[in-house]
Order: structure tokens, then sequence, then C-alpha cells
């Protein structure tokens, strides 16, 4: 593979810096994307190929401005969309219920 997402062993990007007893979980969204992953490759049935490819498929400029979980999430949806279960519009008008406080779907 020779994409955005294969940068193992490139130079320019400086140290990986590591946090001092870092959390697997920054944010609790973060939680929530990991769990609805799990969720997900059970009951919609992906593994984490299905989850990969999808990952390398996203724009060189989207992923490298998004973060890990978001990456996972942004795959998911793609998946989502390619089995027919949402479509984007589905996944916008969820998103905005989330805000909006609505627990229904």
């Amino acid at each position: 593979m020779d994409g955005i997402h294969d940068m193992g062993g490139m130079h320019g990007f400086g140290r990986v810096e590591r946090e001092a007893d870092e959390p697997a979980f920054h944010h609790e969204w973060e939680k929530r994307v990991f769990g609805m992953s799990l969720q997900a490759a059970d009951s919609v049935g992906f593994v984490d190929d299905h989850l990969r490819r999808s990952i390398e498929r996203i724009a060189p400029d989207v992923y490298l401005t998004s973060s890990y979980y978001e990456l996972w999430l942004r795959s998911m949806e793609a998946i989502f969309e390619e089995k027919g279960i949402m479509t984007d519009a589905d996944i916008e008008r969820r998103i905005e219920e989330i805000k909006h406080g609505s627990t229904h779907g």
C-alpha cells in the first residue's frame, strides 16, 4: 500500500509524543465509538479488515486531521452506507437528534 494511511517510518512528521499514563480514551465519545464498533461488528457483520479498508479510503486531508476514533467512526459510517443500513442523510439526522437531546432513532 502506498497511501496516506501507510506512513510508518516516514520522516518529517516529528517525534511521536506519548502522554505519561495515557488513558485508553481521551473523551467520552471515544468510548461510545469503541462500543459501537464492537456492537456493529457483531450485528452488522464486519471485521477489522472492513474498518481498515474503509479507513484507507478516507481522503488524505481528512485522514491527517482526524483523531484515531474519528477514523473508526468515519469508517463505520462508510460501512453502514455501503451495506444500505444508513444513508448519509440518516447519519446527519441522527447527529442532529443527539445534539438536541433526542434518544429516539
